[in-house]
């Protein structure tokens, strides 16, 4: 017979305290929620304390409804109800429980009203993102559509340069854009209303004023006023010079932060300017010392847009709020565009 010492530690067997039986503990299930339904029943029966009563005001039957309370009071593992053959009483914690239960209930309803509100169309709020020189011409007629014919839209207005409107579209903070295109911006879709053309002011006593066959190539010489940087019409201004053949050595050298001021400076003798169609008789018809010369076709011009971000929500809604503006629009001296 022989035997044999082990050094160390003892060993510890399966029943020994302490011991690994080598399978992961499985965590506790979560314990289950309770359902509307019950709430619903729950809440019925604290209001009107009589199960018949209770069922007939929520259009249970009496044993479902008395079945939901069951599971409930089961699910919580707490008593909310005392029942005695002649009348049904709140226990303490159904008490304070029925409170929260309403609670949770009045909860589920406005978030069943905030989706029904959220599925109609021109609904809650949207934020209209426009630039400068579209703003002061067609807001009226934005403004006055939304008026008549959406009256549940919050319309939330912002003017902002191009650049800013692009990054507040794509970042969230706006929803649609009112602007010139194109953009060329990734991500972002533009649904096209108009194409107005460019008209040139000038004083009254300038060679060019009142002509209607102005060739492009006059553009190449004049002393031209433009917007400050950052506008796209600057921008579209210098494209119209270019393709005129102007030359980078006669760019402006004065230049102003609107429109308004732009026309001032002209009418002081400064030089031209280029106008779109739909600015025209707003910034013109406040001074007597303007005239209008018009450009020989095709004139050059520029297209107004909305522009919103790809695969929106709303896209259906701003698409159809793009066709009712179009009939606005073709009130004005433009050429509308169908989408």
């Amino acid at each position: 017979m022989s035997s044999s010492i082990t050094q160390g530690r003892p060993e510890r067997g399966p029943g020994a305290p302490g011991a690994s039986s080598g399978v992961a503990k499985v965590p506790p299930a979560r314990p289950r929620q309770p359902s509307l339904a019950q709430l619903r029943a729950f809440v019925a029966v604290a209001e009107h304390l009589h199960f018949r009563d209770a069922a007939t005001a929520i259009g249970m039957s009496q044993p479902a409804l008395s079945s939901a309370v069951s599971a409930l009071e089961e699910t919580l593992d707490i008593q909310l109800l005392e029942r005695t053959t002649r009348k049904v009483l709140l226990s303490p914690a159904g008490e304070r429980l029925a409170a929260r239960a309403r609670t949770v209930l009045d909860a589920v309803g406005s978030l069943m009203e905030e989706a029904d509100a959220a599925r109609a169309p021109f609904t809650g709020v949207l934020r209209l993102g426009v630039i400068p020189t579209v703003a002061p011409y067609l807001l009226p007629i934005v403004l006055r559509l939304v008026h008549d014919s959406y009256p549940d839209l919050d319309l939330q207005v912002h003017e902002e340069q191009t650049s800013s409107l692009l990054d507040g579209l794509t970042q969230g903070r706006l929803d649609l854009l009112l602007l010139a295109v194109p953009l060329g911006v990734a991500g972002v879709s533009e649904i096209p209303l108009f194409d107005e053309d460019f008209v040139l002011v000038t004083p009254c006593d300038h060679w060019l004023a009142g002509r209607h066959d102005i060739p492009r190539e006059a553009l190449r010489e004049l002393d031209l006023l433009l917007l400050d940087e950052g506008h796209c019409l600057r921008d579209q201004a210098l494209e119209v010079c270019h393709e005129a053949g102007r030359t980078e050595g006669a760019q402006a050298t004065t230049s102003a932060a609107g429109l308004s001021t732009l026309v001032q400076l002209v009418g002081g003798g400064l030089g031209v300017t280029l106008l779109p169609r739909t600015a025209l008789r707003v910034e013109t018809g406040r001074s007597d010392r303007l005239a209008t010369g018009y450009f020989a076709e095709p004139a050059p011009s520029r297209r107004v847009a909305l522009a919103m971000r790809v695969g929106a929500a709303r896209q259906g809604e701003f698409e159809a709020f793009a066709a009712a503006l179009r009939t606005e629009l073709a009130k004005l001296p433009v050429q509308v565009v169908e989408g």
